[in-house]
């Protein structure tokens, strides 16, 4: 499996912004689907913004606009930049990628989190 480890989580003021990134190794994953996830306290872990197997970014509706994914894998890393910030934007985010078939089950590598809060 590839390891992932993230960085650039942090404290918010609502409307700030914050870029995480992910550093990965072991496997370059081209062809596979690589995504941001979170998990707020008392949550279920949901997908934010995600590479799908042809490189197209996805986004949930309620990061659309606001958020975007990059990558540069040349560097081996993965970027979220997170713009106007809002509360309930507050959770763990996870880097996760999926080499088999991106659906970040059992056969997924993650990331340790990195925390973002945002206050209003």
């Amino acid at each position: 499996k590839m390891r992932l480890v993230e960085s650039g989580g942090g404290s918010a003021q609502s409307g700030g912004s914050r870029r995480l990134s992910c550093v990965f190794s072991g496997i370059t994953p081209t062809g596979g689907c690589m995504a941001w996830f979170r998990q707020a306290p008392g949550q279920k872990r949901e997908p934010v913004a995600y590479f799908d197997s042809s490189g197209t970014a996805n986004y949930v509706d309620s990061v659309q606009g606001r958020f975007t994914i990059s990558k540069d894998f040349a560097k081996s890393l993965l970027y979220l930049q997170m713009n106007n910030l809002q509360p309930e934007d507050t959770a763990m985010y996870y880097c996760a990628a999926d080499l088999f078939d991106c659906r970040f089950g059992a056969g997924a590598s993650w990331g340790q989190g990195t925390q973002v809060t945002v206050s209003s």
